[in-house]
């Protein structure tokens, strides 16, 4: 496509809380000024924004020449989200809290008018939260697909950083998949393939895009759900421009999320664009199950998710023990069955004996092909025969972060920091 990058974010940035962008913001956007501060006409004058990011005339993604964000002021935002008031916040992360807003400011307790959007905070004694603002300006402003999450505008203001989002009605997977309570309702089978199969392709468009994107930090939480549960990546803070052709990996600072990051990565630090589909063989086995990458409160052997439940996933009777009791069994045992074995090969310990994600998303669409149109029973012998299908699956509890609102999109994993 011939599009020019700007210099990727630099590991070791040196924070400024005033004045221009680092060359690596500034590089994607021409519109950002040495400070945005109270002049909020001349902003909305420069701002290049619009309602649609164009996924829906190129859905296989695309790169846009220009930046597709707009420079909210910092009381823009206090106005969008009734000036961050407890009762809008949507979730918690590292880098600070989340909140619900609307773009003219308009909002009843339970039904806003005009926009809604999520604006995402720094939290102060973030370590991190200038190095990932900067990433998440640096990728989603330029980047546009039906499974990346759109990042509308941002905000820089003395040391204020913020980030404007456009809301997402169904919260993130790692909520549905692990949360409890009345208002969240386990996900049924054709929903978890859905998603899998969504998410799968946004990782895909990131890989194979023209600057190859390593994300670096897949998992459940960073999921997004829109109204029709279509999956959309967020958080791209920690995402990196992918090697050189003449290079098998890049190599930088351990980052990313305990139970998800790669061996390979976690280890020596070389990170590869199929880092990316061990994290996401990880999510496949999640989406199974039902239960947390990693959980320090279960038994010590079943802590690590993807080290206990391998010999499960090979074995078709064993794979039923772990599957999500919640789906009371109605999920086609095949379709489950090969799912697991693509899961497998995903979190294959060398990175070269991986499937890239195009493989895993064509991999994907034929399971749900195939379950969408079954083969014609074939007829079977009147012979009585011990029949599997009423035995109730197994079910591995574990202890989970109560959440009360189906919405919240964060968890408090902990990340694996500079070693």
């Amino acid at each position: 496509m011939g599009i020019c990058w700007g210099s990727p974010p630099a590991d070791n940035p040196t924070p400024a809380t005033t004045g221009q962008l680092s060359k690596a913001t500034t590089g994607i956007s021409q519109t950002t000024s040495s400070n945005t501060s109270s002049g909020s006409s001349n902003v909305s004058r420069n701002s290049r924004f619009s309602a649609s990011s164009g996924d829906e005339a190129c859905p296989n993604g695309q790169i846009l020449p220009t930046p597709n964000s707009r420079i909210f002021t910092f009381a823009e935002l206090k106005v969008a989200t009734k000036n961050f008031r407890a009762d809008t916040v949507l979730g918690e992360g590292g880098f600070g809290k989340v909140f619900r807003g609307w773009l003219d400011g308009k909002a009843t307790s339970k039904n806003g008018s005009g926009s809604v959007i999520a604006v995402k905070k720094l939290n102060s004694e973030s370590l991190q939260g200038f190095e990932e603002w900067q990433s998440e300006v640096h990728f989603l402003a330029r980047l546009s697909h039906p499974n990346l999450v759109k990042l509308l505008g941002y905000c820089w203001e003395d040391k204020e950083l913020l980030l404007v989002y456009e809301f997402m009605q169904k919260g993130s997977l790692e909520n549905h998949l692990f949360g409890r309570g009345s208002s969240v309702q386990p996900l049924p089978w054709d929903i978890r393939l859905k998603i899998a199969i969504g998410a799968a392709r946004g990782l895909a468009f990131l890989h194979t895009s023209e600057k190859q994107v390593i994300y670096r930090d897949f998992k459940a939480s960073n999921i997004l759900l829109d109204g029709s549960y279509t999956a959309k990546i967020s958080d791209f803070g920690l995402a990196k421009l992918g090697p050189s052709a003449s290079q098998s990996h890049v190599t930088t600072r351990v980052m990313g999320t305990y139970g998800y990051a790669a061996p390979e990565y976690v280890a020596t630090g070389h990170l590869y664009v199929k880092s990316d589909v061990y994290g996401f063989g990880v999510v496949l086995v999640e989406i199974l199950t039902s239960l947390r990458a990693l959980d320090t409160n279960r038994p010590a052997r079943e802590r690590n998710l993807v080290d206990w439940v391998k010999p499960y996933l090979q074995d078709r009777r064993k794979l039923k023990s772990i599957m999500d009791s919640r789906l009371e069994g109605k999920y086609p045992s095949k379709a489950v069955f090969h799912i697991a074995q693509l899961a497998l090969k995903c979190l294959a310990a060398e990175p070269k004996q991986r499937p890239s994600m195009k493989e895993v998303v064509e991999s994907l669409e034929r399971i749900q092909a195939a379950n969408e149109n079954p083969k014609e029973p074939r007829i079977r012998s009147t012979h009585p025969m011990t029949h599997r299908q009423g035995q109730k699956p197994l079910h591995h509890l574990s202890p989970l972060h109560p959440k009360q609102d189906g919405s919240h999109t964060y968890q408090n994993s902990p990340r694996i920091r500079p070693l």
